[in-house]
């Protein structure tokens, strides 16, 4: 059963971003190149947006995800986090071959902070778009998923650059924002898990379906158009801890797992907050645990945006 949204808290300040960092794909090919590896298109991407984007192994499993811009025609940034930075670095740099571009890890240029609230409001104002990319005077202002009332953007901009105003945001208020948002980070424990529609990638701009060819394509695209999904990406809460990794079970089937928690952080609320992918048959059925079946109860919350599926 899916739980009401309850009265949202006050999310103000800045926040620091300690599991993210920056990969630079800088020369003439870099957006041409990233173009053929991901599941969007970066090759039409302008400086006034930004994109949602998996890297994929043949088998249509994500390996890593990004939030990318494109400064100029030559370089594009990729927002990822820290633990699958220099895993992705090495397996994107085994392709580019002969392309003329160089890949390589640029957290210790930049500085990254997560704005929400009255410190989003101060520099932005009414100046945001989902997904989009402003430039700011003193750095880039990335407007990210958001659910309503937890509105936020990451602040980029070079490394030493005095950091926008505001107080201190509670790291853990920004991550539960995360979650909240319903779109997931490939991290560490998930890597080579999921394809991008177990965790609504399709629904929420991370999958271009028109762009052509890149490692792992001919399932994905089989997946959204030949066959039935059969998980899905959904929100839960439970009132013990849960974990990136963790295994999903049903009571209806207490020998076999029915899906993983993707990100999880602790609710203001109480209790935890979490994307979970999960086999559609048993979100539907109820009786959902974390860990094992006897584990702690889950309940559903609802998505802040719609599913491909059902626009």
């Amino acid at each position: 059963m899916t739980e009401p949204t309850a009265s949202l808290p006050a999310c103000n300040g800045v926040a620091p971003l300690p599991h993210l960092g920056v990969i630079r794909a800088e020369g003439e090919d870099a957006a041409r190149f990233l173009h053929g590896q991901l599941t969007q298109d970066f090759v039409l991407l302008g400086p006034d947006a930004a994109r949602l984007a998996a890297l994929c192994s043949p088998k249509g499993r994500m390996l890593a995800s990004f939030i990318g811009i494109k400064p100029s025609s030559n370089e594009v940034l990729l927002i990822c986090p820290a633990d699958v930075l220099a895993a992705t670095v090495k397996r994107l740099s085994q392709f580019v071959l002969r392309a003329k571009l160089r890949l390589s890890d640029a957290s210790a240029d930049f500085e990254l902070r997560g704005l929400m609230g009255n410190a989003l409001e101060t520099i932005a104002k009414d100046d945001r778009l989902a997904l989009g990319c402003r430039d700011f005077s003193s750095g880039k202002l990335i407007f990210m998923p958001s659910a309503p009332g937890l509105e936020r953007a990451i602040w980029l901009a070079p490394r030493g650059t005095p950091e926008p105003a505001g107080a201190a945001l509670d790291p853990a208020l920004w991550a539960w924002a995360e979650v909240m948002s319903g779109v997931a980070w490939v991290s560490a424990p998930i890597v080579d898990a999921l394809v991008p529609q177990m965790l609504n990638y399709e629904s929420v701009g991370g999958v271009n379906f028109k762009k052509g060819c890149y490692p792992g394509q001919e399932v994905v695209a089989r997946s959204q158009f030949r066959g039935v999904l059969k998980r899905r990406g959904f929100i839960v809460h439970a009132e013990a801890p849960l974990a990136a990794g963790q295994e999903v079970f049903s009571a209806a089937d207490p020998e076999q797992p029915c899906g993983l928690v993707a990100q999880a952080a602790p609710s203001p609320q109480g209790g935890f907050d979490a994307i979970a992918s999960l086999q559609i048959s048993a979100a539907e059925a109820g009786d959902l645990h974390a860990g094992a079946a006897d584990g702690p109860a889950l309940r559903l919350k609802p998505l802040p945006y719609a599913l491909l599926a059902d626009v």
